[in-house]
């Protein structure tokens, strides 16, 4: 059991720089910092938008309209964070790290 909640938490947090990786990628295409014409970028940008997508659109529905400004992401990772701390509480740390 000590593996697989292991495992879980690190896909958690994996997924949390997943999400970072594409705000900020996405913030310095905003301000032409990077050029999506650069196949890596282009690369990258596709890779992180087709992982986060699908988590974020259901929270960009019920959020009000707040201009240019997308909080998506933020209450994301609060709720990656929330599931990590109900991880926490219902089996222990030391269930979860292996006694550490």
């Amino acid at each position: 059991m000590q593996s697989i909640l292991m495992l879980i938490v690190t896909l958690l947090q994996l997924y949390m720089w997943v999400i970072i990786i594409n705000a900020v990628m996405s913030w310095l295409i905003a301000f032409n910092v990077v050029n999506t014409q650069n196949r890596f970028v282009a690369m990258v940008m596709d890779l992180t938008y087709r992982l986060t997508e699908p988590a974020l659109a259901p929270i960009r529905r019920f959020l009000p309209n707040l201009g240019g400004i997308d909080i998506s992401p933020v209450i994301l990772i609060l709720l990656i964070i929330f599931a990590q701390n109900l991880l926490f509480e219902f089996f222990g740390p030391q269930h979860v790290y292996g006694g550490m």
